[in-house]
């Protein structure tokens, strides 16, 4: 079972700003590895995974004049192969519950909605939990 929290942040503040304090909600024991995408990346970032112990595997990002190497495209492949399962989360709370946006006002009351929306989520999900436990 994978470990994961819910981390709000306003909208004047860039999710990439609020990695190190997501990944401080899971178990030390279950993030050996942290997976992004490319607006996470930054020298930053990585600095701070390595000073937590975990394995960065956040995807690489061209620049301008510097293109992406066979070898960053190789392995950013590689990493969407796993990703993929943690947008599909995101891609179903969009569906499923609008959760692309907020009619309140105020941090915590957002916050809260979105901890309701991962609740109602993984209660729409979990029959199919179910029966892959009783297997």
């Amino acid at each position: 079972m994978r470990a994961c929290g819910v981390l709000t942040t306003p909208a004047n503040e860039h999710d990439s700003q609020g990695l190190g304090d997501i990944v401080e909600k899971v178990p030390e024991d279950e993030r050996t590895e942290v997976m992004g995408d490319k607006g996470y990346k930054s020298k930053k970032n990585d600095r701070l995974l390595e000073e937590m112990g975990s394995k960065s595997l956040i995807m690489e990002k061209g620049y301008r004049h510097k293109p992406l190497t066979k070898e960053q495209k190789k392995k950013n492949k590689e990493i969407n192969k796993k990703r993929w399962r943690v947008e599909q989360t995101f891609g179903g709370l969009h569906r499923w519950f609008g959760c692309h946006i907020t009619r309140l006002k105020g941090l915590e009351k957002v916050h809260h909605q979105h901890i309701l929306e991962a609740i109602a989520y993984n209660l729409k999900r979990s029959p199919g939990f179910v029966f892959l436990m009783v297997k």
